[in-house]
């Protein structure tokens, strides 16, 4: 119900303030929080308080503002999230292991590809890519693969779309993705150089449930010219792997 003079609702604006935490923009002032929510700075400042008092924010010495511990624990109990890292992680590890380079887990949310986990070696070269981070579909390896397997629309929301150039050769001819995406269905993978950065590429597999659906994509990044094969193989072996620990292989 709307209660304000604005017509948005008390959990409307709640949604955009938590909205205003990014992965990489972890600690805000009342003031900028109520500018990039587009809240009046009584409201952003009211509205601040009620989440610091109920701990799903927290404010520091300086009246700077972060996620609460309360949030981020809420957060962890979502059953689908939770269980899908938790079977994937050993076969993360062992992935990791092998390839020693960046290993991802991610699942289709909103029409974009959300990060659930990332194992990264000391050595392993440059990934922009964070935990509880999002990438466009059409761009990212996990992305394709997650739109690959969606449902037609989904797959016809995002294409209608403006698809966003990450870089040279991120695909955003409509037209070029679904051809992208055909082949990942017909090959069961996609292997996309340069895509989300230069200097990277990125190789996904999906982990399908026992209807044959991707649930989520497993994916490593390697340097852009570094051969693909082995870490292919090992995302193929380690989603056959999480398929069996949720009762789907």
């Amino acid at each position: 119900m709307a209660n304000s003079p604005t017509g948005d609702s008390v959990t409307d604006r709640l949604v955009r303030v938590l909205e205003t935490f990014t992965p990489t923009r972890t600690v805000q002032t009342a003031a900028e929080i109520g500018r990039r929510a587009g809240l009046p700075s009584s409201t952003a400042h009211r509205v601040v308080g009620d989440l610091v008092a109920a701990g799903l924010l927290d404010r520091d010495g300086d009246g700077r503002v972060s996620v609460g511990l309360r949030l981020w624990a809420l957060a962890t109990r979502s059953s689908h999230a939770l269980r899908m890292r938790q079977a994937a992680l050993p076969a993360m590890e062992r992935v990791q292991a092998r390839v020693r380079e960046h290993t991802q887990l991610a699942i289709l949310e909103q029409d974009e590809a959300l990060f659930l986990e990332r194992l990264s070696h000391p050595e392993a070269g440059a990934n922009i890519t964070r935990i509880a981070g999002r990438l466009p579909l059409h761009a990212a390896s996990s992305g394709l693969v997650l739109l690959a397997f969606a449902d037609r629309a989904v797959q016809e929301r995002v294409l209608t779309r403006p698809l966003r150039r990450l870089t040279a050769a991120t695909p955003t001819d409509p037209a070029t993705v679904r051809r992208t995406l055909a082949e990942v269905r017909r090959l069961g993978h996609v292997i996309a150089p340069g895509y989300v950065d230069v200097v990277s590429t990125g190789v996904a597999v999906p982990v399908r449930d026992a209807a044959g659906r991707a649930t989520a994509a497993l994916s490593v990044v390697l340097p852009r010219e570094a051969p693909t094969a082995l870490a292919l193989e090992e995302l193929r072996g380690a989603a056959r792997a999480v398929e069996r620990a949720l009762g789907a292989g």
